[in-house]
């Protein structure tokens, strides 16, 4: 399989093969990547991997543009992930293309970055001025029913947001609107149901895609249940997603 060493990404979430990811670049240890990054020539990809952080191990500072000034003491590329940062980390992630870098005059970055291809981590370095990690690419396999699947998928999820947003236009209102290519149905409907990160990072993993339709059809099935019961839900702040910071 193919290995590459990326910069290295933590986040509080999960990035999906073909999904979208804001990011508000404050600390140090990324501005120095992005600062690398922007070195590689335009008409070439500027990747790094995303990778989401266990619970219980978030130590670094994430507060949109006010890092805390308790955190401040903790510095260099691992500060707060502990001795051992391999281990404050999912096992899987997403490799990131970074489209727009945008340097504020604060020296804060502006980036708009594209999920590509799932990554193992192998090791992480700390030894440079930001993470790095050596990562194995998974492949993407199909599974057996993935295109039955992604029908049921689809139509489920059209349901599912339809009930979220009580029916307003906002809503799908078909499956047209959807794509039909089951591999992008699978990472569109991870990234856009309202999941916790254990749940997301269980979809990423997952070992084709066809297992991850199945999962995400079980989901879909019980969340519009529950919705079913709480007409009172805020359905416009529920399907907001916020700019995520480093």
């Amino acid at each position: 399989m193919t290995t590459a060493r990326l910069p290295l990404f933590p986040l509080n979430a999960v990035l999906f093969p073909g999904l979208v990811l804001p990011l508000n670049v404050f600390e140090e240890r990324y501005r120095a990547m992005m600062r690398e990054l922007l070195k590689t020539d335009e008409s070439e990809p500027r990747l790094f991997a995303v990778v989401a952080i266990r619970d219980g191990h978030e130590l670094a500072m994430t507060a949109p543009g006010m890092p805390d000034p308790a955190a401040a003491l903790h510095r260099g590329p691992a500060a707060g992930f502990g001795p051992a940062p391999l281990d404050s980390f999912h096992p899987v992630g997403c490799v990131a293309d970074a489209a727009t870098i945008r340097e504020r005059p604060d020296g804060s970055f502006e980036v708009l970055a594209t999920g590509t291809t799932r990554v193992r981590l192998l090791s992480v370095d700390a030894s440079g001025p930001y993470l790095t990690a050596e990562t194995e690419e998974l492949p993407e396999e199909t599974g057996d029913g993935a295109g039955a699947l992604a029908e049921g998928v689809m139509r489920a999820f059209v349901n599912y947001q339809k009930r979220l947003a009580g029916a307003r236009e906002r809503s799908l209102s078909t499956s047209d609107e959807l794509p039909d290519e089951p591999s992008v149905v699978s990472y569109l409907v991870a990234a856009a149901a309202m999941l916790d990160t254990a749940t997301r990072q269980r979809l990423l993993e997952a070992p084709d895609v066809a297992a991850r339709l199945r999962a995400e059809l079980k989901l879909l099935r019980s969340e519009t249940a529950v919705i079913r019961h709480l007409p009172s839900l805020p359905a416009v702040d529920l399907t907001q997603t916020p700019t995520s910071p480093n």
